[in-house]
């Protein structure tokens, strides 16, 4: 009697389509019953047929080199359970037989020691193997029409959701919060204040639960500015269309980001130093008794935490944060501008942003002339390959250098057509926080707090005596300051709305003030456009500093 090891095989879309492993078995163990074989074992595999590398099988092969000579068979139901490649079938067929195997097909059965079986065996191979390839044809074909279509294709990257329509056609949404968080991390990569890794770690703060690696992908990834890559494929050349689903974030920012990344237009990038909401001037002091920069931190007491800033190394210099956070709030609100100069500021920087904005209509002419030189350089290109005079890899080539600039500058085109800024909305909203710069001060997170004492204060402050000591002013505070005290130091028995501000002056504008300007010496307004609208930012959230 005859000893038989039995395969069972399927994939994960066979199984799915109900291909299983117990009917494989049933139809198995019935022949062997009808055949008179003995049954040894019983193996199954949940496996792709088109290599032998399947852990089942691979156990099997050095099962039978060490115990060669237990089985005569090995039996499935198809030469399709067994391969789906030709070559490989025809090695592992081989390999059995110096085994002492034979393997065999109950459903198409063949006796290999007749010649002309083999052409049967070579059609029962061929056959399934020609049927993945046509699936994979099938398949790339598929997916390269849907792309080019704009739809994209796969699992959804991270801030999008799969979804399907009322048609059952699939596609991608925005996912909230991450959509929100990849969106955020775009900004500031933009921004150029921290650096992508520093940007990461603050996603992950925010939720972003994704690896690093993932994360670089995804501020790689055009899928978030609504653009789909088409890879190149035999003479059909790689290129982008557009997406139908929705971007996060615009082509401008996307190339603007990717320039960053590249180093075609990298920043130094200001060091950040980490603190929480109870030591916002961590960073900013230095030790009266050693000049090194005092750290911060919290101890427990009987019944609630308290927070000190506090040297190191050997050095005992500490004191209470909250004594140097309360002092902080009372050197602020004497910066506070008087509410009767609100409208000229407004004026005055109204006029700086459209004297240092000017030039953005000479740049888009610019951009204009430089998109023409590019399109006519890829019609010229078409004219050399037509008339044969470069070769069509040459021309690719040059082609695809050509679009990729291209691309970017119509991006950067059109970022410039679609913003535009309300200028006075965005002042009025800055003026209105200066106004109450003490509140904003207050209510502001870790981060805009120490943006706000970085821009007031750029040199580091001391705490001794019970008294916080300021170095440097920024030269606007110092002018709103100087103003606040010049409006308010009237001398007795003069009139209080006596202005301070030169008879020169006219209401249709703010001229330029002669060196000799009553104006000037008091006030100093000829410097304050350009040097408030820099301190403005930290309160204003909508203002871009490019702009200025």
């Amino acid at each position: 009697m005859k000893i038989a090891d039995l395969y069972c095989r399927v994939s994960s879309d066979e199984q799915a389509k109900g291909y299983s492993l117990r009917s494989q078995e049933e139809l198995l163990l019935k022949y062997c019953e009808i055949n008179k074989i003995e049954i040894r074992k019983v193996m199954f595999e949940d496996h792709s047929a088109k290599s032998f590398v399947r852990p089942q099988w691979r156990d099997y092969l050095s099962e039978l080199k060490k115990s060669k000579g237990k089985a005569d068979l090995v039996l499935f139901l198809k030469w399709d359970r067994f391969s789906r490649n030709a070559g490989d079938a025809y090695q592992m067929i081989n390999t059995l037989r110096k085994l002492g195997v034979e393997p065999q097909a109950i459903e198409q059965p063949l006796d290999l020691s007749v010649p002309e079986n083999k052409m049967m065996l070579a059609f029962y191979l061929a056959a399934p193997e020609v049927e993945n390839d046509r699936r994979a044809l099938n398949v790339i074909h598929g997916m390269r029409r849907a792309r080019k279509e704009g739809r994209y294709m796969g699992l959804a990257p991270v801030g999008y959701v799969n979804k399907m329509d009322a048609d059952g056609k699939k596609y991608i949404a925005p996912s909230e919060p991450q959509a929100g968080i990849i969106r955020w991390s775009f900004e500031e990569i933009a921004k150029g204040v921290y650096n992508t890794e520093q940007v990461y770690k603050q996603a992950r703060k925010k939720g972003f639960a994704k690896t690093r690696s993932l994360f670089w992908f995804a501020v790689r990834n055009p899928v978030y500015c609504g653009k789909i890559f088409i890879p190149k494929y035999k003479d059909d050349e790689s290129r982008f269309v557009k997406a139908q689903h929705e971007p996060l974030v615009t082509e401008e920012l996307y190339y603007q980001v990717q320039e960053i990344l590249d180093g075609r237009k990298r920043q130094p990038y200001r060091l950040k130093v980490a603190s929480n909401a109870l030591l916002p001037l961590r960073g900013f002091l230095t030790c009266p008794t050693c000049g090194k920069l005092l750290t911060g931190s919290t101890s427990k007491g009987h019944t609630k935490y308290y927070s000190y800033y506090h040297c190191f190394d050997g050095c005992n210099f500490r004191f209470r944060a909250d004594d140097a956070n309360g002092q902080l709030l009372m050197e602020l609100r004497r910066y506070i501008p008087r509410p009767e100069l609100a409208d000229v500021y407004k004026i005055t920087l109204e006029q700086a942003w459209h004297s240092q904005t000017g030039h953005l209509q000479e740049d888009r002419k610019q951009l204009l002339k430089e998109i023409k030189v590019l399109e006519d350089k890829l019609a010229y290109i078409r004219e050399l390959l037509t008339s044969r005079q470069i070769e069509p890899e040459d021309f690719r080539e040059m082609k695809s250098d050509y679009s990729e600039k291209l691309e970017r500058l119509e991006a950067k085109l059109g970022g410039m057509n679609e913003s535009k800024t309300d200028i006075r909305a965005l002042l009025q909203q800055g003026i209105d926080n200066l106004m109450k710069l003490d509140c904003v001060y207050e209510a502001a997170e870790t981060e805009l707090k120490r943006s706000i004492i970085s821009s007031m204060f750029p040199e580091k402050m001391r705490f001794e005596n019970n008294s916080l000591r300021t170095g440097r002013v920024n030269e606007a505070v110092k002018y709103i300051y100087m103003i606040n005290s010049n409006l308010g130091g009237n001398k007795k028995g003069q009139n209080g709305n006596k202005t301070i501000l030169s008879s020169k002056v006219g209401m249709a504008g703010f001229e330029p003030t002669t060196s000799c300007s009553q104006s000037r010496r008091d006030t100093g307004l000829r410097y304050i456009p350009n040097l408030v609208s820099s301190f403005l930012f930290p309160f204003s959230e909508g203002i871009a500093k490019k702009r200025f």
